[in-house]
């Protein structure tokens, strides 16, 4: 058997976050990178092989959750293509889920630096998933045309409201998806009708936002 031969096969990072995310559920949100390497079958150093350091492996764990746990408000436009009262609540049910099924993993990415193993391990979970948002709601504006002047604080507004009453609502002992829904729905609605009505339009949440908007821009070619 040669030297090659022995060597043991390489493991990607997408098994590695796999591991991560498994330890994370089982042992709470203060891990070790230790646990995370033997989750995964591989030495420590193996690990820093596809991850320059911590804070890299976080941002990686913070990108699959937030591909997850976020998809319907940061990746569909629901809040915009669909009737706000159905869109909002899709969204925040579908977030509201994703978050029942990895809350050690939530707990992990919002934890300050001060509880980590040094300040290379922060994660902006709120930044990040609030500039998908907004990257994805400013194309639509800008096709209206709509004056995005300030979406990005209504993006950010909306998610770390989001985040901070995902916090509270994971301290009762048996969060509910429905009760979260119905607690953060007309938060998220009221900043999004204020966004609106500071640029004189009035929005019927029965009726897709995007619908109001072109209608009041006849000319804008069928969008």
């Amino acid at each position: 058997m040669t030297r090659a031969s022995r060597r043991p096969p390489p493991v990607s990072r997408d098994v590695i976050v796999d591991a991560a995310i498994r330890v994370l559920d089982r042992d709470g949100p203060r891990p070790s990178m230790d646990a995370f390497a033997v989750e995964a079958g591989i030495t420590k150093p193996r690990l820093y092989r596809q991850f320059t350091d911590k804070g890299d492996l976080y941002a990686a764990i913070g990108a699959r959750f937030a591909d997850s746990a976020f998809a319907a408000t940061g990746t569909d436009l629901t809040l915009l293509l669909q009737p706000p009262n159905a869109a909002i609540d899709r969204a925040l049910n579908d977030y509201a889920v994703g978050i029942l099924a990895h809350p050690n993993v939530f707990r992990f990415l919002t934890q300050t630096s001060a509880n980590r193993e040094g300040a290379a391990g922060q994660y902006d979970l709120a930044s990040t998933v609030a500039g998908r948002f907004a990257e994805r709601a400013r194309a639509v504006a800008d096709s209206i045309p709509l004056d995005a002047e300030g979406l990005e604080y209504l993006a950010r507004a909306i998610v770390g409201v989001m985040i901070v009453l995902t916090d509270l609502w994971l301290s009762d002992a048996e969060p509910d998806a429905g009760e979260f829904v119905g607690r953060v729905h007309e938060l998220v609605w009221g900043m999004i009708d204020a966004f609106l009505r500071g640029r004189g339009i009035t929005a019927d949440p029965g009726v897709p936002i995007f619908v109001t908007l072109a209608a009041l821009n006849p000319d804008a070619g069928g969008v």
